[in-house]
């Protein structure tokens, strides 16, 4: 019997709620910061970053990656470049183009740490009044 992603997402989040551990916070970014996805053919597709935590995210596309094909993202937040693999999950049509969500598998966590860092100053530069 194969699991859907949302039975796979739902069961990872009543783990984490069991456990007590919260969440990790995501950042809504709409498309304003461009990744480069790595394919295992070697391939290479442009995307935005639509949502983004710790854990994974949400990438606008052009034309979906089929359904947990592993690649590499490769995106600059702030200063940090951020080069992780992740797993694709299930795509959905928007109005233009395609989300589709993502998870990062394997990263140490040295990685979820830098991201996390890189996140909140990304954040604060957002909400710091202008010069």
């Amino acid at each position: 019997m194969t699991q859907t992603a949302e039975q796979i997402a739902l069961e990872a989040s009543s783990a984490r709620l069991e456990k007590g551990t919260p969440r990790p916070f995501r950042v809504k970014l709409r498309g304003s910061i461009l990744t480069l996805i790595r394919l295992p053919n070697r391939r290479q597709v442009r995307g935005k970053l639509h949502q983004l935590s710790s854990t994974g995210g949400l990438v606008n596309l052009d034309k979906p990656l089929d359904e947990k094909l592993v690649v590499e993202f490769i995106f600059h937040l702030g200063e940090t470049t951020i080069r992780e693999k992740a797993q694709m999950l299930f795509p959905m049509w928007a109005t233009q183009g395609w989300l589709q969500p993502f998870r990062f598998i394997d990263m140490p966590e040295a990685s979820k740490t830098t991201l996390e860092t890189s996140l909140t100053a990304f954040m604060q530069g957002l909400t710091d009044p202008v010069s």
